[in-house]
């Protein structure tokens, strides 16, 4: 059983996520081995959470600008990396280890730290207008 880091959970809500962004987060977070790697590829994490092809290049393009998800620089094909703020690992000792190290990185500028967009305020939420009866002129 694996031991998630929940660091960077507590502000998910803060990260305005698309709901396909989300579902791809879900998909990487079961796939992945103790360490926040995962190995699949961008279409196969979409199908798994039924998104298509562009829908799954969209939400994955935010879940990197948000630095969420992490890939190597070398851009291998199919392998990303969960920041370790949200990563699985195998044991406490592991979590442990891994947060301070993060930390340590974070520091000194070698490991992204997950952004949130900024807002002065924040954008209104999307409401629903009912539909009203409008009567013909003339």
């Amino acid at each position: 059983m694996l031991i998630q880091a929940s660091a960077g959970f507590g502000m998910l809500y803060r990260l305005d996520l698309t709901k396909a962004a989300m579902e791809l987060l879900s998909a990487l977070i079961e796939r992945q081995e103790p360490g926040g790697e995962v190995n699949a590829s961008q279409a196969e994490l979409g199908a798994r959470v039924g998104l298509s092809r562009n829908s799954a290049n969209t939400a994955m393009a935010l879940l990197e600008s948000r630095n969420l998800v992490l890939r190597p620089k070398d851009r291998k094909y199919r392998t990303y990396y969960l920041h370790p703020y949200i990563a699985s690992y195998a044991s406490q000792e592991e979590l442990e280890e891994a947060i301070e190290d993060a930390a340590e990185r974070i520091e000194a500028g070698e490991l992204p730290e997950i952004t949130a967009p900024l807002y002065e305020t924040a954008p209104p939420k999307r409401q629903s207008q009912p539909l009203r009866a409008v009567r013909a002129a003339g």
